[in-house]
């Protein structure tokens, strides 16, 4: 059984936290410094979780009439189930439904740009190095 909520406290998020230490620190190497960037605090986050255990993250935020949708996340073993399509779906329900942006952005890895693609988003501006990971922006009207 899937579930996607918005994580209500300090448990949760330290759970998407250490989803996201694994993905992006441990198996993409992306240094500490740049994962850990202070805006955890600003940001509304969502765990997804497969038969009770946290498998995904993601967060987001309101920068103007944008939200920016960050540092979206599946483990390794769980991919390929299209876990991070629900993941993603789910944070697109969510900022519409709050009404406060018209337009949702977000930076892809250039490995993901079909998967982005697939949901609608569609590729802006150059191509550009994130955490030494190549990345393209992304914008979906919502």
């Amino acid at each position: 059984m899937v579930e996607i909520d918005k994580v209500t406290s300090e448990k949760e998020l330290a759970l998407c936290l250490e989803i996201r230490r694994i993905v992006f620190i441990e198996e993409q190497k992306v240094p500490e410094h740049e994962e850990v960037d202070g805006d955890d605090a600003h940001c509304t986050h969502l765990l997804l979780r497969v038969d009770g255990k946290p498998v995904g993250a993601a967060r987001f935020q309101y920068i103007g009439e944008k939200a920016k949708i960050q540092r979206v996340c599946i483990l390794k073993a769980m991919r390929g189930q299209r876990l991070g399509e629900a993941l993603m779906l789910k944070i697109l329900d969510v900022i519409k439904s709050e009404g406060k942006a018209r337009l949702a952005v977000l930076g892809a890895q250039t490995h993901a740009l079909q998967f982005y693609e697939n949901l609608g988003f569609r590729a802006f501006g150059e191509e550009y190095l994130d955490a030494g990971i190549k990345h393209r922006d992304m914008m979906i009207n919502l």
